[in-house]
């Protein structure tokens, strides 16, 4: 049995499947907030519960906002900051008595989807988050990429690329920087590029709602995000050249995403053809936490 643990700044979800993926069973419970030692004990709590339901014991695999660091061992880059620079795997592993494995939460999504998704099959998955911040994770052969600085797949912290006079240097970025690919693609961003522009404030889905009943100026900010991640992708797709690109995250919901990319993403890319599939995830909200449970068995190649 593998239980995957996804630790998210609101709730933490915990779910135990078989060796074939077959759901055992599955919890949430709300997330102590600026309590580092509450929270190792809501994480050790929710596996004791899952375990005494299921009547097994299981390797465990954590999902996390941010990354542990390979120079410190300790979190990093979490917006969750009360976990920051704090030992979370070594002191998890102590408090329960056995390994276990951490991994950003983006990387997990994609394990999941490379491993039982819509990248099932495939040789390269990228997975791609685009929520309430952008992230990714990379798969290969069926085994999540870390990379040496544990930083693979953060396509989000690079600059857009081919900017307009329009888009100049960008905004400023939490990370110190501006014209992260972040500040432009994550759903706040999006809505608050058509507040810019028109001076509604309106949510994602409302936009895109919008935008069907045929509201030109919510099918003008549609269009923008749009070519602004064509435009991150392409460059992604000019390095890595994944056979699957998966959406992630609130703003996968835009259908209409699925339709434009390619043809947006084409022009940029240094080949005569376009062959990467970009597909919506299979397992949904659920992916993050499915993806933590697969790091048993996925080791980075």
């Amino acid at each position: 049995m593998r239980i995957g643990v996804d630790l998210g700044g609101t709730k933490i979800e915990a779910i135990a499947l078989d060796g074939a993926g077959a759901t055992l069973a599955r919890r949430r419970i709300p997330a102590p907030r600026d309590d580092y030692g509450a929270t190792l004990g809501a994480i050790a709590s929710l596996i004791a519960t899952i375990e005494s339901e299921t009547g097994q014991r299981g390797s465990i695999g954590l999902g996390t906002p941010g990354a542990i660091s390979p120079f410190s061992g300790r979190l990093r880059n979490a917006n969750s900051i009360w976990l920051n620079d704090r030992p979370l795997g070594q002191d998890l592993t102590q408090r329960l008595g056995r390994p276990v494995r951490l991994a950003n939460d983006a990387d997990c999504f994609a394990l999941s989807e490379a491993t039982d998704g819509a990248g099932r099959g495939a040789g390269s998955v990228f997975g791609v988050i685009i929520g309430t911040g952008t992230g990714g994770g990379i798969v290969i052969a069926g085994r999540l990429l870390a990379g040496p600085n544990a930083i693979a797949g953060e396509w989000g912290h690079n600059p857009l690329p081919w900017p307009t006079p329009e888009e100049g240097n960008g905004p400023p970025c939490y990370c110190g920087k501006h014209g992260c690919l972040e500040t432009y693609l994550s759903g706040p961003r999006l809505a608050a590029d058509h507040q810019r522009h028109t001076g509604a404030d309106l949510t994602p889905l409302a936009i895109q709602a919008a935008a069907a009943r045929g509201d030109p100026a919510a099918q003008a900010t549609l269009h923008r995000h749009a070519d602004r991640l064509a435009r991150g992708l392409a460059t992604v797709i000019n390095v890595l050249d994944p056979e699957v690109i998966v959406l992630g995250g609130g703003l996968s919901n835009l259908p209409h995403l699925y339709a434009q990319l390619p043809g947006l993403i084409r022009p940029h890319l240094f080949c005569d053809g376009f062959a990467t599939r970009i597909l919506p995830p299979v397992h949904g909200d659920a992916s993050g936490v499915r993806g933590a449970a697969w790091l048993w068995g996925s080791e980075s190649p």
